[in-house]
């Protein structure tokens, strides 16, 4: 367990911003991805009859989308134990092994930070 207090400024703000994500769309999940230049990306759960994507996997996406080359950090905000496999895939295609996934309760407490 991390105190979000002791956290770097940057990655509070990323669980902040997955954070809101959830609250203000009502979803599941919210998340946060940081890329190399610092720019932020967030999105929150995707639940359509033909499309389902978590929050972690749709802020990669949009990182990717908007041109991302690498990333440094993610965070996703959900009620979950751990972050899935797939989720942990997706960062490490863009950001590589080492990227650090900060997994935080929907009160903002990091419980857990892994690698991707």
């Amino acid at each position: 367990m991390t105190e979000s207090s002791a956290l770097d400024p940057e990655d509070r703000k990323i669980v902040t911003l997955a954070r809101s994500a959830r609250a203000r769309n009502g979803v599941p999940e919210g998340a946060a991805v940081r890329d190399s230049t610092g720019r932020t990306y967030v999105a929150g759960t995707v639940e359509l009859a033909s499309l389902k994507l978590s929050a972690l996997r749709t802020a990669v996406a949009m990182a990717v989308a908007s041109g991302a080359e690498s990333l440094e950090a993610a965070a996703v905000v959900t009620v979950a134990d751990g972050v899935s496999g797939e989720d942990l895939a997706a960062v490490r295609d863009l950001g590589g092994p080492g990227t650090p996934v900060l997994l935080a309760g929907p009160d903002g407490a990091v419980r857990l930070t892994v690698s991707a």
